[in-house]
């Protein structure tokens, strides 16, 4: 029954896709399986010790695995796929490809030895205004695969400097410098805890909030994005 009312559901109401704005058939979620398979995976699970994001973090924090699933380019499907996810109410596509990225990831280990899931928060004002947080929508969809919790009060967000895009690195680092705080620690020392984020650039922004992080006691840490802009 369910793939009778979803098809009258998709009569009355189609849903898009987040990529090429065509219609979504049965069974696609967020993305068409046009977009989804040419995605441009970064394959990071692979060597997540040593890759293209995890050294951005050396020496920052103690960093103990890194992942981007895809490479972000700019002017792309891909980039109206993100811009649906966080400017145009779209949660579900964060969700969904939270869910299908975890699931590509958990057969190469990634989520061994993991106890928690931290989504980079947002400052209260600004998750007001989109209505939710990208982040702990992603984070949602690796929960459900990976049954992981999700701490979304050990850290928050105090500030929300202007626009990093047209900043160099170190003007990016400053900008966020003390835009985080840690807020419950307790039980977490010695744990090993997944910071999520939805893009990263330079990793200025998950370097603050991971070095809040790194104040508990013994605590490891690991990083998880769904992109990466190509450098």
């Amino acid at each position: 029954m369910k793939p009778f009312w979803s098809s009258l559901l998709d009569l009355f109401s189609p849903r898009i896709c987040a990529g090429c704005g065509n219609r979504l058939s049965v069974g696609e979620h967020a993305l068409c399986n046009h977009c989804l398979q040419h995605l441009p995976f970064t394959f990071h699970s692979l060597q997540p010790y040593d890759n293209q994001l995890a050294r951005l973090f050396w020496g920052l924090f103690p960093i103990e695995r890194a992942a981007a699933w895809f490479f972000y380019e700019p002017n792309t499907e891909m980039a109206r796929m993100m811009h649906e996810m966080k400017y145009r109410g779209r949660s579900d596509v964060a969700e969904d490809l939270g869910q299908q990225m975890a699931a590509a990831l958990h057969a190469d280990g990634f989520f061994d030895s993991i106890d928690a899931i931290v989504p980079v928060p947002l400052t209260r004002r600004r998750r007001w205004h989109r209505g939710y947080n990208q982040s702990e929508c992603i984070a949602c969809g690796i929960s459900r695969v990976t049954a992981l919790p999700i701490l979304n009060k050990v850290v928050e967000r105090t500030s929300f400097q202007s626009s990093q895009t047209h900043l160099h690195l170190s003007e990016r680092r400053a900008n966020v410098e003390h835009a985080f705080r840690l807020r419950r620690a307790s039980g977490l020392e010695g744990k090993h805890l997944l910071l999520v984020d939805d893009v990263v650039t330079t990793g200025s922004t998950l370097t603050a909030c991971a070095l809040q992080l790194s104040r508990i006691p013994d605590v490891r840490i690991s990083v998880l994005t769904l992109g990466q802009a190509k450098s």
